[in-house]
């Protein structure tokens, strides 16, 4: 089972009163754009020639959290939002339409991360980057943290080097806490040190990204589970991009030994995620090769 995120959804198409009335009876998922948000009142919708109203104890569902930050709600003005109607009444000749997100997101968290475990794949999409990792949509507005460590086995500085908002990518769920919080893993989907390092071959020339700048050498990383050493080259920067020579490939030592040919002045986009996996589950990943000293492995549970 997969739940539309909202940034993917399609503002909903919908006009005559009777049609609102007919998606109030079928408990239809509908969605708008929030256009302000009024204290005491909530956040305010057009839906058609409609005025709707979400009342602010309606904005989001936690399972332990029954009060939602001001500051929370103001984030969603002029957003896609996800809701269900649950009321339409007429007052002075005017019609007002009520409507819930908390409702749809605790039918989110009843049919669906009730029934997820550690280790299941699913599809997310990212709504907000921070210093310390990035939050992901995984169903109508339901938030979980991807945090900095679990991105990827190739360290970075930030998560901003890795993904940008509205970004679609996959993840594993990590672990589901008892406050309902949810924390998600990117890494193991990104393949192991063995199937990285076959994409590329020795005595060839490709571009890299620098990360790590040492007093020995540099670290460059060839794709998101994969980093080589280069030799020392003066005027390289973290961030930079810079064409790398492979000199050998060690999967016994999980080494890649390289030298920088030359800094790239071009401007680089974020290319798509290289995912080795992007369904099913897994209980026990293993990034290291056999032989290798360094283990490195994530057992789900």
């Amino acid at each position: 089972m997969e739940y539309i995120r909202e940034s993917n959804m399609e503002i909903s198409c919908i006009n005559d009163l009777e049609d609102i009335k007919k998606a109030c009876i079928n408990n239809e998922i509908l969605c708008a754009r929030a256009l302000i948000y009024e204290k005491g009142s909530g956040l305010h919708f057009n839906i058609g020639n409609y005025k709707a109203i979400m009342p602010r104890e309606e904005v989001a569902y936690s399972p332990h959290l029954s009060y939602i930050k001001e500051a929370a709600i103001i984030t969603r003005i002029n957003k896609k939002v996800a809701f269900k109607i649950t009321d339409i009444y007429q007052q002075n000749g005017l019609t007002t339409i009520i409507v819930s997100r908390k409702k749809l997101q605790q039918q989110v968290y009843d049919e669906y991360i009730s029934q997820l475990q550690p280790g299941d794949v699913i599809p997310c999409t990212v709504t907000h980057v921070d210093s310390f990792g990035v939050f992901c949509d995984i169903g109508y507005g339901v938030t979980a943290l991807l945090p900095i460590d679990f991105i990827s086995v190739s360290r970075i500085n930030s998560p901003a080097d890795r993904f940008f908002a509205g970004q679609n990518i996959y993840c594993c769920i990590k672990n589901i806490g008892t406050d309902g919080k949810i924390v998600l893993s990117h890494k193991e989907l990104l393949g192991n040190w063995l199937e990285n390092a076959q994409m590329f071959t020795p005595q060839t020339t490709v571009t890299g990204v620098v990360r790590s700048v040492e007093s020995y050498g540099v670290f460059v990383e060839l794709s998101p589970n994969l980093a080589g050493l280069a030799e020392p080259c003066e005027g390289v920067e973290i961030g930079d991009y810079v064409k790398v020579f492979i000199k050998s490939i060690l999967p016994d030592k999980m080494k890649i030994k390289l030298v920088i040919v030359d800094i790239s002045d071009s401007l680089h986009e974020m290319n798509n995620i290289p995912y080795f996996i992007t369904s099913g589950h897994i209980d026990h990943w293993d990034y290291s090769t056999k032989y290798s000293k360094k283990q490195i492995s994530t057992v789900f549970e």
